[in-house]
């Protein structure tokens, strides 16, 4: 028997708790096939679109998170010298620059190995991982994008952590 041979029968599809998450939240959601699931959310600077995959050959329940933001060919170089800054602080999940698009993607996975069955408290904390580092980074992005700062006058000004209590 090689390794990752053994077959599971899971009792209910992974996309199947993130569709009850979003009815719960009340989220609009699109689901095209039983392995994908749309969501869209508002965030406190936009809306993201949010889209889950079940990865059968990996076993992954996987997360791409993005928000509009169209970046151009000529920033792109200082887009991803900023994903490369951001990536460095986060512990879980990564950004992304589809330069075929433009568009900025915060993405992240699921491992389910063994026919492990996510709970719902999972499909929530998997979500609101990539909404805060979306939300937390999102000026940052707008800052490099359309005001043509640079990535270490971005971080300085969009990425700041609040001390104390007015």
């Amino acid at each position: 028997m090689q390794l990752g041979e053994l077959e599971f029968r899971r009792q209910s599809h992974p996309v199947d708790v993130i569709e009850l998450v979003a009815s719960d939240h009340d989220w609009s959601f699109e689901r095209p096939c039983d392995d994908e699931i749309a969501v869209s959310v508002r965030g406190d600077w936009t809306d993201y679109s949010v889209s889950f995959s079940w990865m059968e050959a990996s076993e992954a329940l996987h997360l791409g998170c993005a928000f509009t933001l169209k970046v151009p060919v000529r920033r792109q170089v200082e887009v991803l010298r900023l994903l490369s800054r951001i990536n460095e602080q986060l512990v879980l999940g990564h950004f992304d620059l589809w330069a075929d698009e433009g568009a900025v993607m915060f993405r992240h996975a699921l491992l389910l190995s063994g026919g492990v069955q996510p709970t719902n408290q999972q499909a929530e904390r998997l979500l609101s991982v990539a909404l805060e580092a979306c939300e937390r980074y999102y000026q940052a992005f707008q800052f490099v994008v359309w005001a043509e700062k640079s990535v270490d006058e971005a971080m300085a000004y969009a990425v700041f952590d609040t001390v104390g209590s007015a």
